[in-house]
């Protein structure tokens, strides 16, 4: 396919998926948002699941681990639809802000990549299944000393934890774009302003 063929298709589904060119389309609001969603549930089952006793403890886990496997595939998704061509957006900030904001969006695709990979790790290395609404997927490795699954439980919980304070930051940060600096950061974003 020639780059001028290549650059009529992205266009075009762009075009397709609500974007004008300087807003993010339909699809990319939609992952963004699905991501934030999964995050924050993620995030809150993993913090309440002690309070409970053992049947809705044990539905909290599984839960956990469905909605991370399912957030690592959004979070895929969101990376391939991003690297199409056509799907990238203008960045309307530049200078050091500009460079901070793609540095908050990367570290946070690497932790959260990271976090998945955690996620497999810590219930492998306990000599567990990982469970996907039911279907289970065994341990392609045998269990690991306590020690060693114990260290990737508490970096599987830090890595969470930091991710929660990025991105607390990156919405203020977005807030302050929208009620301080009054420009369009936060609008691109958000369904009904952004692709349409």
């Amino acid at each position: 396919m020639s780059r001028k063929t290549e650059g009529a298709v992205g266009t075009a589904t762009r075009v397709l998926a609500g974007d004008d060119g300087t807003n993010y389309d339909r699809v990319a609001i939609a992952f963004h948002w699905t991501t934030v969603l999964l995050v924050l549930v993620q995030f809150l089952l993993a913090q309440l699941w002690d309070l409970f006793g053992k049947p809705t403890h044990h539905l909290m886990v599984v839960a956990h681990m469905s909605f991370g496997i399912l957030l690592a595939v959004v979070i895929v998704g969101r990376l391939v639809w991003r690297l199409m061509p056509g799907h990238q957006v203008p960045v309307i900030v530049s200078g050091w802000v500009g460079l901070a904001s793609k540095a908050v969006h990367y570290l946070l695709y690497a932790l959260l990549a990271a976090q998945a990979v955690l996620g497999f790790v810590l219930r492998w290395a306990g000599g567990e299944d990982m469970s996907f609404f039911g279907l289970l997927i065994p341990s392609p490795f045998a269990p690991w000393s306590r020690a060693a699954h114990h260290q990737v439980g508490e970096l599987h919980e830090n890595v969470g934890w930091a991710i929660i304070i990025i991105a607390a930051a990156h919405g203020a940060a977005a807030l302050y774009h929208h009620y301080v600096l009054k420009d369009r950061v936060l609008l691109r974003m958000l369904p009904g302003h952004g692709g349409g």
